[in-house]
């Protein structure tokens, strides 16, 4: 423990973010940083408790409680506090091979089941282990490690997203040759093409991408298997072959307008700026824009948020929101929603905080279904129309919507992006490999044994559990890892 106190002593503390209005300006991260000591004051804060459920990565009520990749976080916390910092990075690295994307991008489990958050605010996990792996990377202590020894072994990792870096990480320090194959131009997956610039910087990405390479491991970009080239031609070519595809295939709405001019998928329109960015700073126009539109988003979640923030940056009229759920309680429900929990509680994120401020109030409507869209005689988008709901469980587990008689209500709309969520991977390498998928369409492997109904292949991340966290990600990539070795070598000594 740092300090049987500081809980008590000291107050939770954030870095500040950059001004909402000011950030609107620029895809730049939002994120400032904090200074060495207040982040020693706030690692003073950790409990060092019995049982640290913070780092369990247990689910509970439907939600992860924390840390799923088992980060030794009261650990580091307290080697902050001693100012011990190559310590900590070491610490950290232990668990998690990549916590300068988890400390950007992840909501942060971990601080949901922190003891302290039982008698007040919470640790400011996240942030510690952001500035933990940030000062690495500056100090010179993040560099290349390849592996002494090389096996023989070869090991393809199809999709380079959270789940596949992991894995191909891991089976590298374990000396086999690993071949990473994506079908972007870039590699990252959806750290690259996915989450906006200004939750992650894509240098953040291609830095890490750097070291892997420089360890040994090969990148091939702008490769799609299943198609360019034949998935049974890459399982003879291999010792083992890893899927790591994500859950790509995304939730369609069956709503009268859908094929509208205006209305969108969110990945389309998220992918498409990110690259026209990453391309030509958006000179070449290839994207989806929403300057000067009236836009909504069909979908309460994190893709529907960065949805409401690239709006924000294009120059939007206006935005609005929409999710069938009803607006959280301002805290915490001790019988519905006790700790450790993951906390249900109404919260601002850093979208909704910037449309507040460019417009005066949340963007989103709670509670919305939305019945059908309205186009003009040229087929283009006009208006949205919606009915307010209640929503219910019934005996059998089904979520029930309740429409609300005398609540229709008609919003103008030149642009709709749909972010309802993936329906599980795309099946042409599934079906090319005949491989056996669950009730959700996800590619069927064991939890904690990753190897699918045909020899040699193994899945892991969004690809088998459907979507997720990056933090489940690497965790399924880190484990897959191991039982591949072990299916290599007969044993492993991956963690």
């Amino acid at each position: 423990m740092s300090t049987p106190t500081g809980f008590m002593e000291y107050k939770r503390e954030l870095a500040a973010d950059r001004d909402p209005l000011e950030r609107i300006k620029d895809w730049e991260e939002f994120h400032l940083h904090t200074s060495e000591e207040q982040l020693r004051t706030q690692g003073a804060r950790c409990m060092d408790c019995g049982t640290p459920y913070c780092h369990t990565g247990i689910e509970l009520a439907g939600s992860v409680s924390g840390c799923p990749v088992n980060n030794l976080i009261p650990e580091w916390n307290n080697l902050i506090y001693r100012g011990r910092w190559k310590e900590a990075l070491d610490r950290l690295h232990k668990t998690n091979n990549f916590p300068e994307f988890t400390g950007r991008a992840c909501p942060a489990p971990c601080e949901g089941s922190c003891t302290v958050g039982l008698i007040g605010d919470p640790v400011t996990i996240k942030s510690i282990e952001q500035a933990i792996i940030d000062k690495g990377f500056e100090e010179g202590w993040v560099v290349p490690h390849p592996p002494e020894i090389r096996t023989g072994k070869r090991v393809a990792v199809v999709g380079s997203g959270p789940a596949g870096l992991a894995a191909a990480a891991q089976l590298n320090k374990a000396g086999h040759n690993v071949t990473v194959y994506e079908r972007a131009d870039r590699i990252g997956g959806l750290l690259m093409y996915g989450i906006p610039t200004m939750k992650l910087d894509k240098g953040v990405v291609q830095r890490r991408v750097d070291i892997l390479a420089a360890e040994g491991i090969e990148f091939v970009t702008n490769t799609e298997i299943g198609k360019d080239i034949e998935a049974k031609q890459l399982v003879d070519d291999f010792d083992a072959v890893v899927l790591c595809g994500g859950a790509t295939k995304p939730r369609e709405v069956a709503i009268e307008g859908r094929e509208l001019n205006g209305v969108h998928l969110a990945m389309d329109y998220l992918n498409g700026t990110i690259k026209s960015y990453l391309d030509s700073n958006l000179e070449d126009g290839n994207y989806i824009s929403a300057k000067d539109k009236n836009v909504i988003v069909i979908g309460g979640g994190d893709t529907g948020t960065d949805c409401v923030a690239t709006a924000l940056r294009h120059g939007c009229k206006s935005i609005t929101q929409f999710g069938t759920v009803a607006k959280a309680p301002l805290e915490r429900d001790p019988i519905t929603n006790p700790w450790p929990q993951f906390p249900h509680v109404y919260t601002l994120d850093y979208a909704q905080e910037e449309a507040k401020a460019m417009f005066g109030s949340d963007p989103r409507a709670f509670s919305v279904l939305t019945k059908k869209f309205v186009g003009d005689e040229n087929g283009n988008l006009k208006e949205l129309h919606t009915v307010q709901i209640e929503r219910y469980i019934d005996e059998n587990g089904r979520k029930i919507y309740k429409e609300l008689p005398g609540t229709e209500q008609v919003w103008p709309a030149d642009l709709v992006l749909i972010a309802i969520g993936f329906d599980g991977p795309e099946t042409t390498l599934v079906e090319q490999l005949g491989l056996d998928q669950d009730r959700r369409s996800n590619v069927k492997a064991a939890y904690g044994k990753y190897a699918t109904n045909v020899d040699k292949v193994f899945a892991a991340g969004d690809m088998r559990r459907g979507q997720s966290l990056i933090v489940w990600a690497i965790n399924e990539g880190r484990e897959a890892a191991r039982e591949v070795d072990k299916y290599l070598m007969g044993s492993t000594v991956l963690p």
